[in-house]
């Protein structure tokens, strides 16, 4: 394959990757660097944005490789590495060779990154399952506000989309400022422009269950058995901002 020094640019969506990788192995290019068109360029990258068929990119890799290793490819591109669209391209380069054997090929360091990062963002999303706290809105609306280091809104809104079916609920991303929507029916993703929501107010009754709930926090809590560095390995400082049994210590920490 033929090194190239140019950046070639994609749509900010998993299908349009999909569809650039498969272009660049046809075509038998090793890129020194694959970003989205948001990415800002120096004054020394050369810019190559190629046309691609989303649909058709999708099938070529359904037909060659396996739903494991899309399924890994698509939790790498949900993550916020810098360099994950490097590792995908690798790491499927490989997977068409190696196909489900990939797994096992730890010397290859493209598996290694592949596999350690689709790990990082799964564990996160599965600590956001139970770390995610909504309030109850005025129109009774379940609304929830997040901040999580990868993208993993789209995971947590297929957990809660069957979790909390028979409701109407929001969940914020604080650090990308996008949402889902949820209509009891399907989930919508947009950004919060388009949807602003941080002036609905909680209704009182709701006041009053998270006080309740603040109390039930307390008195579970036996003080002689307090393990601060247990609870620290279970619920990392990072996920008590939008826990509301937490925000008492918060206030005290920040005195």
């Amino acid at each position: 394959m033929k090194q190239t020094n140019s950046i070639y640019l994609y749509q900010n969506t998993f299908s349009s990757l999909l569809s650039l990788i498969q272009l660049l192995i046809e075509a038998k290019i090793k890129p020194i660097n694959i970003k989205n068109t948001n990415y800002t360029p120096s004054l020394f990258d050369t810019i190559i944005t190629l046309e691609i068929n989303e649909k058709d990119g999708i099938n070529f890799w359904i037909s060659k490789t396996t739903k494991e290793i899309i399924k890994t490819t698509y939790y790498i591109f949900l993550s916020n590495n810098p360099e994950k669209e490097l590792i995908i391209y690798y790491f499927l380069l490989n997977s068409l060779k190696y196909q489900n054997k990939i797994f096992y090929l730890r010397r290859l360091n493209c598996v290694t990154k592949a596999l350690k990062i689709s790990h990082q963002v799964t564990n996160e999303a599965h600590k956001f399952k139970g770390f995610t706290r909504f309030k109850e809105l005025k129109n009774h609306i379940l609304y929830a506000e997040i901040a999580p280091e990868n993208d993993i809104l789209i995971l947590l809104s297929h957990h809660f989309k069957n979790r909390l079916k028979n409701e109407y609920w929001i969940i914020k991303d604080t650090n990308r400022q996008i949402i889902s929507i949820y209509d009891k029916n399907k989930f919508y993703i947009v950004d919060n422009n388009i949807l602003k929501i941080d002036h609905l107010a909680t209704t009182m009754e709701n006041e009053k269950i998270e006080k309740l709930w603040k109390s039930f926090y307390k008195t579970i809590g036996i003080k002689e058995r307090q393990n601060d560095r247990c609870r620290m390995n279970f619920m990392p400082k990072k996920y008590w901002k939008n826990m509301l049994e937490m925000s008492e210590e918060i206030e005290k920490n920040n005195k």
